[in-house]
């Protein structure tokens, strides 16, 4: 605090004396620019001295400039002014343009006035992240406060979703027993999807959802802010008196005290317009005014198509859900809420999973898996009778024979095709064909009538051929053939190799 005293003293020395300003601050020990307000509070500007400076030949481009275009980034008109040669640093550019730019005029804004369940207003808002398992979802808060009595719905996502969106929407309007005639929105791509001046092209989901409500939808005017204070008070008003410090287990916990908050603590607080009334009484007597509701509901599902590949799931929201395996190579449709997850083929639900917000989760349905296994164990099996109708033709004469008694058909085909892999198809064939003969058609039969020829024979007994477990390796069927060729082939080079070793050949 400068005294008055001091302030003469300064005043004197400047004006009569013509001391300069830093001379007078060093001898009172004041910073330079104390000693600059007091000779400014005379009416005296402090006289600055011009001097040139390599912007100087470009300020009546800047000047024109920042006339036509007031707003424009001191980094654009930079660049301007660098393609036309300026040589200088942006750092003294931009101190330039600012002490030219031209300053607005201050506005004055009405306080707006609305009528009982004319008017409500609807924004997002941003509460950082939530971790649910391996993922990192948005937490976002959807509010939507009415405008006469200042009740605050408040309701948290894992998204920014549409679906989010029109569902908030839709707990207000059942919670409030009604919805206002107008609801003012930002220009937010949940609401308004392009806007050039005046012509505003709506999100076509939000205009089907507004008719069946019974509201109009109305975005503020671009950078008005101003025009939805309530609900952007109402936002401040949620981090700092319900947010702030506040812990909770999971989403649906949240949720739960939000609820509690805004119809308890929020309902509470005086109504801004007269602090002797309380917004809950304002707020019932607004009620009655609010548009009556449909009796019908909205459907706020996510949707969206997927393709199904070579393995019966679809992928949804970072997760795999299963599907009946005779859907692979199909497009289907995903209609999702926060709780569940329905994928429909046409008008038909194929499949209906919990909803997991987690990453990378295979939520599957046992009975999907159990009807693949059990296909594929059909398809071994027929592929085990084609084998062995290939390598013994007799064989498909037995398996009837067997299925007509009433015989464990597929236990019949493992046993053959092992008898198959131990004696080989010629062997088999003929075991077949004798125990046909016999009228004792089972594998049991098959198996002695190849163990007595092995014996007969003075044959060690056959030991089955380990092969890799690859149905490519396990369902070939090779017929062997005579090995004579071989022998004669064999007697043939020792022949030849005689001939080559004869001593009395010259």
């Amino acid at each position: 605090m400068i005294s008055r005293e001091l302030e003469a003293q300064i005043l004197r020395l400047h004006h009569v004396e013509k001391w300069p300003v830093g001379t007078i601050a060093r001898q009172f020990a004041l910073h330079h620019t104390a000693v600059e307000r007091v000779i400014a509070a005379e009416g005296v500007p402090r006289p600055r001295v011009s001097r040139p400076s390599l912007v100087d030949p470009y300020m009546p481009f800047v000047l024109e400039t920042l006339k036509k275009y007031p707003r424009l980034p001191a980094s654009r008109l930079f660049r301007m002014v660098k393609d036309r040669g300026y040589p200088g640093a942006p750092s003294h550019f931009r101190a330039i343009v600012s002490r030219h730019r031209p300053t607005p005029e201050p506005t004055a804004y009405l306080r707006l006035q609305t009528l009982p369940g004319e008017q409500s207003q609807a924004d997002w808002a941003h509460f950082g992240k939530l971790a649910m398992g391996k993922a990192l979802r948005p937490l976002v808060a959807f509010l939507i406060v009415l405008s006469y009595s200042r009740a605050i719905f408040l309701r948290f996502f894992l998204g920014l979703q549409l679906a989010n969106f029109l569902r908030g929407h839709e707990e207000a309007f059942q919670r409030w027993g009604g919805s206002t005639r107008v609801v003012l929105y930002d220009n937010l791509k949940s609401a308004v999807l392009e806007r050039v001046g005046d012509a505003i092209r709506f999100n076509p989901a939000l205009v089907d959802f507004s008719a069946h409500w019974r509201y109009e939808p109305r975005p503020v005017d671009v950078a008005r802010g101003n025009q939805k204070g309530r609900v952007e008070r109402a936002v401040r008003f949620v981090r700092s008196s319900f947010f702030a410090a506040r812990t909770f287990r999971d989403l649906a916990d949240l949720n739960r005290q939000a609820e509690e908050w805004a119809w308890g603590e929020a309902m509470d607080r005086p109504w801004p317009q007269d602090t002797s009334r309380r917004v809950r009484d304002v707020f019932e007597e607004e009620r009655p005014k609010l548009v009556e509701l449909p009796k019908d509901s909205f459907p706020t599902d996510e949707r969206c198509e997927v393709r199904v590949g070579k393995t019966p799931y679809v992928r949804f929201d970072l997760n795999d859900y299963s599907v009946p395996h005779t859907l692979v190579r199909r497009t289907l449709v995903v209609l999702a809420d926060e709780e569940e997850v329905r994928i429909v083929d046409g008008n038909e639900v194929v499949a209906t999973h919990r909803r997991s917000f987690d990453k990378g989760q295979q939520i599957e349905d046992p009975g999907h898996l159990e009807r693949l296994v059990e296909e594929k164990r059909q398809a071994r099996k027929h592929r085990g009778i084609d084998r062995l109708a290939h390598a013994a033709p007799s064989s498909p004469r037995l398996l009837e024979e067997i299925a007509g008694r009433g015989g464990n058909l597929g236990n019949a085909v493992v046993q053959i095709l092992r008898l198959l892999d131990a004696y080989g198809p010629e062997e088999l064939e003929s075991a077949i064909s004798e125990t046909l003969r016999l009228g004792a058609p089972h594998p049991a039969g098959v198996r002695q009538v190849l163990e007595r020829r092995r014996q007969s024979e003075g044959k060690p007994a056959a030991l089955p051929l380990a092969l890799p477990d690859d149905p490519r390796l396990r369902e070939q069927s090779v017929r062997p053939h005579s090995l004579d060729s071989y022998d004669h082939a064999v007697d043939g080079e020792d022949h030849d190799d005689d001939q080559d070793h004869d001593p009395q050949r010259t």
